[in-house]
């Protein structure tokens, strides 16, 4: 198995350097490859600020890559549920993910928006 960083899924994703494209689609297309929820966070922090890609945008071309069936996550379908409450409420995806956790778990914040969120699911 073989696990990807960042900037691997990020020049997978974009296709800005060709060469690197390709290795990346090669290794990507014909491996199991892991992905380590930390790592996705990171993704989304660089598309969202660095190359300002819409939050819309974001979530379908991560929820089409994590779908692949050789990409391995750890509890893929919160990731997935995280990156729609990403695209559709005013939190980032760290708090996108506690939102989404908060259907389990007891969520303790200071934060707004997070509670907000958090409320709505109780309901």
């Amino acid at each position: 198995m073989i696990m990807l960083d960042a900037n691997y899924i990020l020049r997978f994703l974009l296709k800005d350097n060709e060469q690197m494209y390709e290795i990346s689609k090669e290794c990507i297309k014909n491996n199991d490859c892991m992905i380590e929820n930390e790592v996705l966070a990171e993704v989304v922090f660089v598309l969202l600020k660095v190359y300002e890609v819409k939050k819309t945008d974001i979530k379908n071309s991560l929820v089409d890559f994590i779908s692949f069936e050789n990409i391995i996550m750890n509890h893929k379908d919160d990731i997935i549920d995280s990156l729609r409450v990403f695209s559709d409420k005013n939190l980032d995806f760290v708090d996108s993910i506690l939102c989404v956790k908060s259907k389990k778990y007891e969520i303790k914040t200071f934060d707004k928006k997070l509670n907000k969120c958090i409320k709505n699911n109780a309901n």
